[in-house]
């Protein structure tokens, strides 16, 4: 049957396959993702080649799929196509103006007690009926999540992003050091000194990208931190400082100095030298096009940056 004019010989059926298969690596991976038997998305694939007369992927057995060189053009073409298609079918069904859907926001892991609940209270506010899915994760785990699609944004420290990913300031913090408040260096309003805490352990919250980054910021103090102990988690290095276990540098902050037992923790400044502060954003791949929500959401975090 020969094909209407104007009409694409694709669907956009074939194309979400594709892009699937680009994001996960593997045909099982994207059959999973689209919940779809692996015989349908191979299927999808092929059609979707043949309907442009070019190879898209390499099967590769064992080793998943690769894309050709005509594979990447056609992805990022793609992901535009099924982007416009998607908020199409939100601009029908919602009212008009309405900011519909879901979004997909991930968060790094210290950074969510205390900057998730209002950024998401105001957008509930100001968008009722966009449903938000959250995702608290590490900065490697959660930068593979963004760029395969399943994060529409990120909430993360402005370290070692990935240089094609985009960004919105919202906030910034200057490490502090932070001390069980019977600490002799605790007494007092002035700052620290991290050289006069080598020769104590330290608390290393062990949590890429912080981990290097605290390293990175003893080690131009002149020297080489004795690590006592680790933790992925910011609580626990902040309870473990308030038990005298050590002492840590720590970006976040929080609206109490009073651990989870009720010890009391100091925070101070740092100097000679004094670290920079370290800006908190919201990141996406530039090249990906932004959802409604997603565009509303980075939105509010510039406005939400401008009034603080």
């Amino acid at each position: 049957m020969p094909k209407a004019s104007g009409v694409p010989a694709y669907t956009v059926q074939q194309l979400a396959a594709f892009v699937a298969v680009a994001d996960t690596g593997t045909i099982a991976a994207a059959a999973v993702r689209l919940q779809l038997s692996p015989s349908a998305v191979r299927a999808s694939l092929g059609d979707l080649e043949r309907a442009l007369g070019v190879q898209l992927a390499l099967r590769q057995r064992a080793k998943g799929v690769e894309l050709t060189s005509a594979g990447k053009t056609v992805l990022a073409k793609a992901r535009v196509v099924l982007h416009e298609a998607n908020e199409l079918e939100l601009d029908v069904r919602g009212e008009p103006g309405q900011v519909t859907g879901v979004l997909h926001v991930g968060c790094y892991t210290t950074l969510g007690p205390s900057v998730l609940p209002p950024l998401l209270d105001a957008f509930r506010r100001r968008h009722p009926a966009t449903r938000v899915s959250l995702r608290e994760d590490t900065l490697d785990r959660l930068r593979t999540a963004v760029d395969a699609r399943d994060v529409d944004v990120t909430i993360a420290y402005d370290i070692d992003l990935p240089r094609h990913w985009s960004t919105v300031p919202w906030q910034a913090n200057a490490p502090r050091v932070h001390l069980a408040a019977d600490h002799p260096l605790a007494a007092g309003d002035g700052p620290v000194r991290l050289r006069d805490l080598a020769d104590e352990p330290m608390i290393l919250l062990d949590a890429p990208p912080s981990r290097e980054h605290v390293l990175d910021i003893c080690r131009t103090a002149g020297f080489e931190p004795r690590v006592g102990l680790r933790t992925s988690n910011y609580e626990t290095a902040r309870a473990l400082v308030g038990r005298g276990l050590g002492w840590a540098v720590l970006v976040q902050r929080t609206a109490t100095d009073v651990t989870y037992e009720g010890r009391r923790v100091v925070a101070k400044d740092v100097v000679d030298p004094a670290p920079p502060p370290v800006q908190i954003v919201v990141a996406w791949p530039r090249e990906a096009p932004l959802s409604r929500s997603a565009q509303a959401f980075v939105h509010l975090v510039a406005r939400t940056a401008q009034s603080r």
